[in-house]
């Protein structure tokens, strides 16, 4: 009898073990589970809104693009003859009327689709970067090996719903670099694709691509955000040609543009908080406004990316308790005209060390706690913005994914009270063999991504790698992997002819400033 009892207890654990599901998660369509934080009373916020309004109305802004000044003086702003643009308080009124506070953007596959709104989350990697970086070969200049690499690993996570231009492909020229791009965006994706406001013919060129690779026709692209652009103005009080052509592309097309004015305090802005969003609420307001008088109800959010610099280099530096102070005031901005909006982390360490992951994980959290809709910069940032590192988005990716469980209801229900676990378990004793713990313990917690919990002797015994090595093989095991899309090849041979035919005719030259 007591020989054959462990056996039954056995046998016992493994039928429930057999039982239990696997984990499943699901990151996509987030919402922000915590209420919103404030550095200013309702009145301050206001105030500073009514500041940036007296800014475009008595100090104007330059628009570098004609045809903008154009569009800007039929919607009766005032245009001088040093191409400053007066934007009247009731202009922008009028604008924000009809700009849409919700939008569904489209993905290749409708189970990504994406609600963005005020209340939503999502994440996005590092973008923008001149160069990469990794432990195995190095910080060097982008390429277009690399930039399709991380379109691979942002694929790959849920928690990262859009595409971005993580790295930029120096060894592909500028003119025909928005194929490289297109390609490995619809080849490697089934993702909310990124394109860059480098002119109407490469804007254009890039649409006619994902149209006819996704068998849409011109009327179902411009129903729903098919791709998004990110709009920085030129601070202080200044768009430039690019800029202001791409805000123009993009709303004609009915393609989202993410306004994003880049304001460092005591650099490109005033040195206060307060000040900073003021320049940067106009400079975003000027921007939204543009894209209302080209089609009302153009799709358009509201952003700032806005922190600090160094005051004994003048370099810029983030997830400072500036940066944190900036990101939650312009959240109360958004509140205020009522537009989903974007932020941004980041950090200025020159490696993926503890100060790259503080100021990385504080301005995640800063922009968390001030409801941004989508952080940009929240994994592989370094340097700025100078580098993205492929273990760094590793190593981010894991708080990233913690924090997206904290989206997750916590059950509270019967079941979860566990009374009859703790009726199972005698004073003194412990839940490891419980039924209630058998039937869960394979879903309950979350399983890291890289991290290791095991102990020092386990560890040594392992190798002894760090977070960051360990990241390595992480990347490197999912490119090895190439879980791509399934993807007709038809659709592919006809984007490459497509490629090879403009390419030789020439490409696109991209918008000069």
């Amino acid at each position: 009898m007591t020989t054959d009892a462990p056996t039954r207890k056995g046998r016992q654990r493994r039928a429930l073990e057999a039982a239990t599901p696997v984990r499943r998660v699901n990151y996509r369509n987030l919402r922000n589970p915590f209420p919103r934080m404030k550095i200013f009373s309702d009145d301050e916020v206001q105030g500073i809104h009514d500041a940036a309004l007296d800014v475009l109305e008595d100090l104007g802004i330059r628009i570098l693009l004609p045809e903008a000044r154009e569009i800007y003086a039929k919607a009766g702003c005032r245009v001088d003859d040093d191409d400053m643009v007066y934007i009247g308080r009731d202009v922008v009124s009028e604008a924000l009327k009809t700009a849409p506070p919700s939008v569904t953007l489209r993905c290749a596959n409708p189970d990504r689709d994406i609600l963005y709104e005020p209340g939503a989350l999502m994440f996005a990697a590092g973008a923008g970067a001149p160069h990469a970086t990794d432990l195995e070969r190095g910080r060097r200049p982008g390429t277009n090996r690399d930039f399709r690499e991380f379109t691979q690993i942002v694929q790959h996570f849920d928690v990262l719903p859009i595409l971005g231009p993580v790295v930029e492909p120096q060894d592909i020229p500028m003119h025909l670099r928005h194929y490289a791009f297109m390609d490995a965006q619809l080849t490697l994706s089934d993702k909310f694709p990124f394109i860059y406001a480098r002119g109407t013919p490469q804007a254009e060129e890039c649409w006619e691509m994902l149209c006819d690779f996704h068998a849409l026709s011109r009327d179902e692209f411009e129903a729903d955000p098919h791709s998004y652009t990110i709009i920085n103005t030129n601070s202080p009080r200044q768009i430039d040609v690019p800029m202001a052509q791409g805000l123009i592309d993009f709303a004609r097309a009915r393609q989202l543009s993410i306004v994003t004015p880049f304001t460092l305090m005591g650099a490109m802005a005033p040195i206060t908080v307060a000040g900073a969003l003021t320049l940067s609420h106009a400079e975003a307001l000027a921007a939204i406004a543009l894209t209302q008088m080209v089609r009302p109800g153009a799709p358009v959010s509201y952003g700032t990316f806005t922190s600090n610099v160094d005051m004994k280099s003048g370099a810029p530096i983030f997830g400072t308790p500036e940066h944190l102070r900036a990101s939650v005031g312009a959240g109360q901005l958004a509140d205020l005209i009522g537009l989903p909006w974007r932020s941004a982390s980041g950090s200025a360490a020159n490696l993926g060390d503890a100060q790259a992951a503080n100021e990385t994980q504080f301005g995640v959290w800063g922009n968390l706690l001030a409801g941004a809709t989508v952080i940009v910069h929240a994994a592989g940032w370094l340097e700025g913005g100078l580098t993205v590192s492929y273990e760094k988005l590793i190593t981010d990716l894991e708080v990233l994914q913690s924090m997206a469980e904290l989206c997750v209801p916590t059950p509270a229900d019967a079941a979860a009270r566990a009374v009859s676990a703790l009726a199972d378990v005698q004073p003194g004793g412990h839940f490891f063999g419980t039924t209630h713990t058998m039937e869960r313990y394979q879903t309950e917690f979350y399983a890291p991504l890289v991290h290791d919990f095991s102990n020092f002797g386990t560890w040594t015994d392992r190798g002894a790698q760090d977070a960051t090595q360990r990241a390595t093989a992480i990347w490197k095991a999912i490119l090895e992997k190439d879980a791509r899309p399934a993807i007709d090849p038809d659709k592919t041979d006809a984007l490459m002819g497509y490629i090879a035919r403009k390419s030789e005719a020439g490409g696109a030259p991209p918008l000069g400033g």
